[in-house]
C-alpha cells in the first residue's frame, strides 16, 4: 500500500462514505473510502510535486473513488507547461466515471485555463468525445471559465452541437444554459427562443433559471411561458 493511500485510509470515515454513496448512486459503496474534501485537499497539497505524488498520479487506474478526487486536487497544485498539463488531464479523463470526480477536476485545474484559446480548443475536443464524463468535463469547464466576456458566443455555438441522451451530460447542459441566462441574458435567450435544445434540457434550464434569486420576476415569468 502506498503512503498516500495509507494516509487516506486513516483519514476515512464510514459515515461520510455512506453519505457520499447516496450522492453518487452510480458508484459501488465498496469503492468509497469516505475521505472528506478538506482532508483530501491537505493530502494533495502535501504530496503534489514530490516523488510519492508523482508515483500516485502515474498509478492509474486507482482502486477508490477518493483517490480519483485526490488525483484531481493534486493536478491543481502542479505548475506545468500547457501541453504537459493537457496530457495529465487526458490521462485521467478515461477513468472518470461520476459527476463528483469530473466536477472536482474542472474546479481544480484553474491554471490550465491561463492559456484561454488553447484550453478552449481542448474543451471543444472533449465535447466530441463518446465518453460521458469527458463531455461533461468540457461543459462544466466552459461554465467555470468561459461564460463571461469574449467566449460567450463560442460557448453558445458549442452548446448547439451537443446532443445526448445521457442524464449527466444533459444536466450539465441545462446548468450551463441557466447560468448563462442569468449572466448573459440577451445573448443566451435565442437558445430558448429558437428551440435548438433538447426538450428536457430546454425545460430544465428554465427551471434552474427560475430557481435562482438573481433574475427579476419579469424574466422568470417570460421564461416560464417558453416551456415546451
Amino acid at each position: 500500500m502506498s503512503i498516500i493511500l495509507d494516509e487516506m485510509r486513516k483519514s476515512s470515515e464510514v459515515s461520510y462514505g455512506d453519505f457520499t454513496a447516496k450522492l453518487i448512486p452510480t458508484l459501488e459503496r465498496e469503492k468509497i473510502l469516505g475521505v472528506r474534501a478538506p482532508i483530501a485537499k491537505k493530502i494533495a497539497k502535501k504530496y503534489a510535486g514530490g516523488t510519492a505524488g508523482e508515483t500516485f498520479l502515474s498509478s492509474l487506474p486507482h482502486a477508490y473513488h477518493d483517490e480519483y478526487i485526490l488525483h484531481a486536487y493534486m493536478l491543481g497544485h502542479l505548475s506545468l507547461p500547457f501541453e504537459e498539463m493537457k496530457s495529465r488531464i487526458e490521462e485521467l479523463l478515461p477513468y472518470v466515471d461520476n459527476w463528483a470526480v469530473c466536477d472536482s477536476l474542472c474546479a481544480s485545474v484553474k491554471r490550465f485555463f491561463a492559456d484561454r484559446a488553447r484550453a478552449f480548443d481542448f474543451l471543444l475536443e472533449c465535447l466530441r468525445s463518446d465518453r460521458i464524463y469527458t463531455v461533461r468535463f468540457g461543459l462544466v469547464c466552459m461554465l467555470d471559465y468561459y461564460i463571461d466576456g469574449e467566449y460567450v458566443c463560442d460557448v453558445i455555438n458549442a452548446i448547439k452541437a451537443v446532443r445526448s441522451e445521457e442524464y449527466y451530460i444533459n444536466m450539465a447542459l441545462a446548468w450551463l444554459v441557466s447560468i448563462m441566462l442569468i449572466k448573459q441574458y440577451e445573448k443566451t435567450l435565442p437558445l430558448i427562443l429558437d428551440g435548438v435544445l433538447d426538450v428536457w434540457v430546454h425545460n430544465k434550464a428554465i427551471t434552474k433559471f427560475c430557481e435562482s434569486r438573481v433574475p427579476p420576476d419579469t424574466e422568470k415569468s417570460y421564461l416560464k411561458s417558453l416551456r415546451r
